[in-house]
């Protein structure tokens, strides 16, 4: 699962040689339901919506929003960077779940989300010409809105306990719909329907939209949620290494001593210690 959530930011990265950011983000999701509710068919579930108003906000949260704001960060950041970026979302999550849930934060989480605080100022180093400014705020941005989404689907299954996979097709659904009305109405480049334009929209929707979830799944029901949690941390951190690998992008000193800060942020927030229970 990390493997195929991290590639799929050099896949994301890639395709925007061939796609207006919208569109492809449109273009995936639509295609990863299609999948999920062909799954839902073959193993006889029901295909019975989860309730609208909470689905809706989801999929406005954590598919059409923070999906559309990620990719089009990736017209002008680097995959490494942006990735990182959008995974400050636990941070967001904290602030959200006291403000709507009324789950105050404790000191361990004060003290990630300082870590995080400094870790972005290094990764965004103010010191020096904005550059990349937009991309960092959209990362930012939609990793802000993917927290919203977590807690608002915390509340959903605290309300009404739909089936994962069901829930997950239905918010996909209604969130492609939304990209695709954001992609109608803002000027974009055309598609170029190249050989890699159709292998990395197949590798995003196939693998990264629907096996990569049914792998988040089997991990959640079989794993620790300790081990849960530190595998979706793994996925920046890997996609940083493989834009290093295949996309030259290396990381500078300031950006490094970020990335780390936010990732220690991150296990703090997380709750992972050194020493757990057998």
């Amino acid at each position: 699962m990390v493997a195929i959530w991290a590639y799929s930011w050099i896949v994301m990265k890639q395709v925007m040689r061939w796609a207006g950011p919208f569109d492809f983000a449109a273009l995936r999701f639509g295609l990863g339901a299609l999948v999920l509710f062909a799954v839902l068919v073959l193993r006889g579930h029901s295909l019975r919506p989860p309730p609208l108003g909470l689905t809706l906000a989801v999929a406005l949260c954590q598919t059409a929003a923070f999906q559309g704001l990620s990719q089009w960060a990736l017209v002008s950041g680097g995959a490494g960077r942006v990735s990182m970026l959008a995974y400050t979302m636990p941070f967001w999550s904290v602030l959200f779940a006291w403000w709507l849930l009324r789950e105050r934060p404790g000191r361990r989480q004060w003290l990630g989300i300082a870590l995080a605080v400094v870790g972005l100022v290094f990764i965004i180093e103010p010191w020096h010409a904005l550059g990349s400014s937009q991309s960092t705020l959209l990362a930012l941005a939609g990793g802000g809105l993917w927290g919203l989404g977590t807690v608002l689907t915390k509340r959903m299954f605290e309300l009404h306990h739909p089936p994962a996979l069901s829930f997950t097709a239905w918010q996909m659904l209604l969130g492609s719909l939304m990209l695709a009305l954001v992609a109608w109405l803002v000027p974009q480049r055309a598609i170029e329907w190249t050989a890699g334009m159709v292998l990395g929209l197949l590798y995003a929707a196939v693998l990264a939209s629907s096996l990569a979830w049914v792998l988040w799944f089997l991990i959640i029901d079989r794993l620790p949620a300790t081990v849960a949690s530190l595998s979706s941390l793994c996925v920046p951190v890997t996609a940083i290494l493989m834009a290093w690998a295949f996309l030259g992008e290396r990381p500078d000193a300031a950006e490094s001593l970020g990335i780390a800060l936010i990732l220690g942020g991150l296990i703090i927030v997380s709750g992972m210690g050194l020493r757990q229970k057998r």
